[in-house]
């Protein structure tokens, strides 16, 4: 493919594969329709919705369509008792739906099963799948779930629907993501995230790419917490009021220390048992209502089932029937007071029956706790919900995790939706619009050129045989990215990609490349992380990019080592490979730093105009240390300043070349008045040490801050050089 081919390939959207419908299901709302046809017409996609805006009835309008339309079967997958509810909700809507336990129970039409009853099917027979819940996807190992992304990847037809993608984590949405084809996890990593070790640690969303990210979120799926938030009525979604209310038992009177490690958060759990349970069963036998008692040890179970007046106990050892007939003979109003766990009957029934729960336990999943306030407190619920969390002073960072969780769930919510509303909004009415905002500039004097735009495109302009020397430092894979944008090299979802974007440019470097003349490419062996790599280790760019050069037809010249320091490394990478305590732990984990080369290739051919010098310029003691293998003596401080160029969303990546570097190839390849070029211009650092040793400078710069500071750089630079005023320059394939 050329070159703007490989560029659309780049574009962070799913190509949509479905298909249009006209006619939908009348008991469907305005949004609900939008967004069931919006599904329908991308194929793979995924709901974001809160509890009780349908998703039921979405997803099952959506299964219906998708096997009309391919007359083959759909599945969907479901937690424990919500398949059985999902039958019944069938119904209601006219819509057929069999439930199914092994692969023979399979009909021509929609079907659904339990997750953990999905080694029993043959995901090929199937024309779509649906994922109900599905951020239950982390709850299972990562066997498991790599199995559901698995079985189905040839499918053609997906949807998942979920209340919580990432109550705590954006990283979470990598399951939706990988399930739908949209992006493998570690190339969403790789893409739009950042973190600040090659090891495991905590990945943040980089500042140039949040409104990237999101754009892209929006390609492939639909985010509402209220239909408002897409611009539609709520007549009919307005939740009643939630009252949370914290009771904490065993109050002494002295100073209790507080639990923080899990041993010792469960050891206060054991130890005040009894005063939890005596305060519970008292408050739920007291009351003739329905009440939800949610637990998390089964100690806790054991005790409020014996407790409380008529409780049922649901827990994870019983079978799966008897777990299903309690769940749905309580949403049913057979059963006054449930006992049982989050994680066991905490997502997806509809238990609108009962308006009154209590937390005897608490893990630390946020989700959990959101869920299970979810099963009472969503739409069709027509009382206060009130929710009693009961704990023991001493488990106070449980509670205090579990609302910090819960401000930054809702803050992600919320920055989620603002995030995703308008492009959304578009999406759904089928309106599509052009995010791009690439633009292109130039500025120059008879000393220099500065372009503004895509360095593939400006070289290919260039003139064939123009250049007479070529230094810069390419982007490191996705070690820096520097911008959203899919011409950026760094922006790329894998190694393999950035290899590719890169062997564009390498035949067009050679090409306007004087014969006989050398090239001197700075960069550095990359860290390879466990996260999207999957093992710790480095990773060799250095020879990657030799090869690449190679096949362009370069000769791989010399090269030189630029000695790095490991203390600096290690500070800022938090890398494990050189933190002294990892001596102690295990050596066999640590590592050397990272040392920093200048790879030097030349154009076959022979040099028409010889590089020249004498012994004044050039001293004997003076080609020794520049002959050394091993540049020692670099001061990697001596750069251009580079503050005034920060966005306010650029990550810490802004790394211009060393000018004694740039300096001392310049000197050693080039003479006076000859051409240097650098395609990876950055803040103008190659082409500012080239004007004051009285050489010409053209460079490209993709990013629009650091081409106006390489202007300025360039303005300081010819002041500097005092340089005359002279003839100018044609190096491009049309005139100046």
């Amino acid at each position: 493919m050329n070159y703007n081919e490989f560029l659309k390939s780049k574009a962070h959207t799913v190509t949509p594969c479905g298909f249009k419908v006209d006619e939908l299901n009348l008991k469907l709302f305005d949004f609900q329709k939008d967004i069931v046809q919006w599904a329908l017409r991308k194929g793979k996609a995924c709901i974001f919705a809160a509890t009780g805006t349908g998703k039921t009835l979405m997803q099952l309008e959506w299964a219906k369509h998708v096997y009309e339309h391919e007359n083959k079967p759909v599945l969907i997958l479901a937690p424990l008792a919500i398949a059985a509810q999902t039958v019944t909700e069938g119904e209601k809507f006219g819509i057929d739906v069999t439930l199914c336990r092994t692969q023979d129970d399979v009909q021509t039409g929609i079907n659904i099963t339990n997750y953990d009853m999905l080694h029993h099917f043959e995901s090929e027979v199937f024309c779509g799948i649906v994922l109900d819940e599905s951020s239950i996807l982390k709850s299972f190992t990562g066997k498991i779930r790599n199995q559901i992304i698995s079985s189905f990847a040839a499918t053609p037809y997906k949807l998942a629907c979920t209340a919580t993608p990432a109550p705590n984590d954006h990283i979470e949405l990598t399951n939706h993501s990988d399930f739908i084809g949209a992006m493998t996890g570690s190339e969403m990593l790789s893409m739009f995230f950042v973190h600040d070790s090659d090891g495991i640690g905590n990945w943040r969303l980089k500042g140039h790419s949040v409104k990237a990210f999101w754009e892209w979120v929006s390609s492939w799926a639909v985010m509402l917490s209220m239909p408002s938030d897409l611009g539609y009525e709520d007549d009919g979604f307005i939740l009643p009021p939630l009252n949370v209310e914290q009771i904490v038992v065993d109050k002494t009177g002295y100073r209790v220390k507080e639990a923080q490690t899990l041993t010792e958060r469960r050891d206060a759990r054991r130890n005040s048992l009894n005063a939890r349970v005596t305060a519970t069963s008292a408050t739920v036998n007291e009351s003739s209502e329905k009440w939800i008692v949610w637990c998390d040890l089964n100690a806790e179970s054991d005790a409020l089932t014996k407790a409380i007046d008529g409780a049922v106990e649901i827990r994870g050892s019983h079978d799966r029937e008897y777990k299903t007939e309690k769940m749905l003979a309580f949403a049913n109003g057979e059963i006054r007071v449930l006992v049982t766990k989050p994680s066991i009957s905490g997502f997806g029934m509809n238990f609108q029956v009962c308006h009154n729960m209590a937390f005897v336990g608490l893990s630390d999943s946020f989700e959990q706790y959101y869920q299970a306030v979810r099963r009472c407190w969503r739409f069709g619920q027509t009382k206060h919900v009130n929710v009693q969390v009961i704990t023991s002073e001493a488990e106070g960072a449980v509670v205090k995790n579990i609302e910090r969780k819960e401000e930054g769930f809702k803050k992600m919510q919320q920055g989620m939706i603002a995030a995703t509303q308008e492009i959304t909004k578009q999406n759904l009415k089928h309106v599509t619009t052009d995010t791009s905002d690439y633009v292109t500039a130039h500025k120059s004097s008879d000393v220099w050129d500065m372009y503004l735009g895509d360095n593939v495109e400006h070289t290919q302009e260039m003139k064939d045989d123009s250049v007479d020397f070529t230094i810069f430092s390419p982007p490191f894979s996705s070690l820096f990215t520097y911008s959203d944008s899919d011409r950026d090299m760094g922006n790329c979802r894998t190694y393999e990609e950035f290899c590719l974007h890169f062997g564009f440019l390498s035949p067009e470097l050679y090409r306007v490349m004087k014969p006989g003349r050398l090239m001197a490419v700075h960069c550095q062996n990359l860290p390879a992380a466990l996260a999207h790599d999957g093992y710790i280790g480095l990773k060799d760019f250095r020879g990657d990019l030799i090869r690449i050069f190679q096949d362009a037809g370069f000769i791989y010249h010399s090269e030189i080592c630029i000695w790095k320091d490991p203390v600096q490394e290690m500070y800022r990478s938090k890398s494990i490979r050189l933190l002294h305590k990892q001596l102690k732990k295990d050596s066999c984990m640590s590592g050397n730093g990272r040392a920093d080369y200048m790879i030097i290739m030349r154009k076959p051919g022979a040099n028409v105009k010889p590089v020249t010098h004498d012994n004044e310029s050039f001293s004997v003691p003076m080609w020794q240390r520049y002959a050394s293998p091993v540049w020692m003596d670099i001061e990697q401080m001596n750069v251009l300043s580079r503050s005034e160029c920060r966005d306010d969303n650029d990550e810490r990546h802004i790394c211009p070349l060393q000018l004694d570097v740039i300096q001392r190839c310049i000197e050693m390849w080039t003479n006076p008045d000859e051409l240097v070029y650098d395609p990876f211009a950055g803040i103008g650092s190659s082409l500012y040490q080239a004007v004051l040793m009285g050489r010409r400078g053209v460079g490209c710069e993709l990013k629009k801050s650091y081409y106006k500071q390489a202007c300025k750089n360039m303005k300081v630079a010819e002041f500097k050089a005092g340089a005359p005023q002279q003839v100018g320059f044609d190096y491009f394939t049309q005139e100046k």
